[in-house]
């Protein structure tokens, strides 16, 4: 591949990230002519249209949605071995990008980030909290926090926590006025706390463990939120029974408020992994980031 044809397909991922050419242009510094005169070259030389405009952007052709996957991991590889390269001889320094969920922020790294921060003057995060599930090669992080079962392929997953549960709580008020469930068909005479995805606009469903085996559950509910801290306000408040992640309750100043409901049906979620493309890991911007993180969690 010669140079020009390189810098073309490096333009054509920077308008498919970003959603049109202006944007482009600024993310890599340079005049939409020249973004636009990069796209004619490139589709020029495969032969097809890589991108069909819209009246607000530009939306990938099926071509430009194979190109875009089948040189995504390629670049992004090429780029950090060069890094790692450049870099044997200095200190850590440069932007680390991570994506991760707001709990995985909470539990793993804001304990971790004034004293990594301090640790490593010459490096910037730049933190992106997010509780959907984020491709880290497509999107151009460095490193994401995620479950194990929701990672894609082509990346490298370093366990940060053990496989823990999902908790049911209520206060002591609620359980005063309208007693405590023994068993998953008691539910539905109780008010559930739901949790709303901002991702897709999703109700997240109660899962329940009945016997090893899975078990849905309606409920009816006077608050939903997307936000960890509003439910376990609800709960607090009354408001209903409420799902906090064990590890997360144990960062409740007051958890002993919290009464545990139903424990035996309590679902467990996968083991947390820290994940980056294969060759991130090489660069030592990213490296400082990823030893840090699994020694803080004692992995």
């Amino acid at each position: 591949m010669n140079n020009a044809l390189y810098n073309q397909i490096r333009i054509f991922q920077s308008i498919a990230r970003e959603g049109n050419i202006s944007a482009a242009a600024r993310k890599l510094e340079i005049t939409p002519p020249s973004v636009s005169n990069a796209l004619k070259l490139l589709e020029d030389h495969i032969g097809h249209p890589l991108f069909v405009r819209t009246t607000r952007r530009i939306e990938l052709t099926e071509t430009g949605q194979l190109l875009l996957e089948q040189t995504a991991a390629a670049v992004e590889s090429l780029e950090h071995s060069l890094e790692s390269i450049r870099d044997q001889n200095q200190e850590p320094s440069g932007i680390v990008r991570i994506t991760l969920s707001r709990f995985a922020y909470l539990l793993i790294l804001k304990p971790a980030m004034a004293k990594f921060c301090q640790q490593y003057p010459g490096i910037q995060l730049e933190i992106s909290v997010y509780d959907g599930t984020v491709n880290v090669i497509e999107e151009r992080f460095d490193l994401g926090i995620r479950f194990g079962d929701i990672l894609e392929g082509g990346v490298v997953a370093r366990p940060l926590m053990k496989p823990f549960r999902e908790g049911l709580y209520a206060s002591s008020a609620y359980i005063s006025e309208h007693g405590m469930p023994e068993v998953p068909a008691d539910l539905s005479q109780h008010k559930l706390i739901g949790y709303r995805f901002i991702t897709n606009n999703r109700i997240l469903p109660l899962i329940l463990n009945d016997r090893g085996e899975q078990l849905t559950v309606e409920m009816p509910g006077q608050l939903i939120s997307n936000d960890i801290d509003v439910m376990a306000d609800g709960i607090r408040n009354g408001l209903g029974i409420g799902r906090l992640f064990e590890p997360i309750l144990q960062l409740q100043p007051d958890r002993e408020r919290f009464i545990p409901v139903m424990e035996s049906h309590w679902k467990t979620y996968p083991p947390v992994y820290l994940y980056y493309p294969k060759n991130a890991g090489k660069t030592k911007r990213v490296k400082a980031l990823i030893d840090f993180l699994i020694s803080a969690t004692g992995r």
